[in-house]
């Protein structure tokens, strides 16, 4: 079974700052943190380690990492999950560590049972 690609955009353009899903059928939707909550299960966290490196060594930022997921739900801003903010937030920034960063450990390419996002971060649920 083919995985649901999804990553953050920061591409300029009208789609700049926005979930950006790529589905396994190649279609693509870009979704506003503050309009919907992502729910995925069954993630794989993905990461170019080289392309990564090189932006933490001060090159340009191009796209590197994103999570693969089996399932996705897209939550409306009135049904959002409440997701505990101190909990166990997963992030993703080249310039800070050139990998997948939970509780303070490189989590690159590890599974997680579900991923929820709340404005621009990700929380493991």
């Amino acid at each position: 079974m083919k995985s649901i690609k999804v990553r953050f955009n920061l591409g300029r353009g009208k789609n700049y700052m926005k979930w950006k899903i790529q589905y396994t059928d190649g279609t693509v939707e870009y979704h506003s943190p503050s309009e919907v909550q992502l729910v995925m299960r069954d993630c794989i966290l993905k990461n170019y380690k080289s392309v990564s490196q090189k932006i933490f060594d001060g090159g340009e930022k191009v796209v590197c990492a994103w999570v693969l997921c089996k399932r996705l739900e897209i939550v409306k801003s009135n049904r959002f999950i409440q997701a505990d903010l101190d909990g166990e937030r997963v992030r993703y920034n080249p310039r800070v560590t050139p990998h997948w960063i939970l509780n303070g450990e490189n989590v690159d390419g590890e599974f997680m049972d579900e991923l929820v996002s709340v404005d621009f971060g990700l929380y493991k649920i």
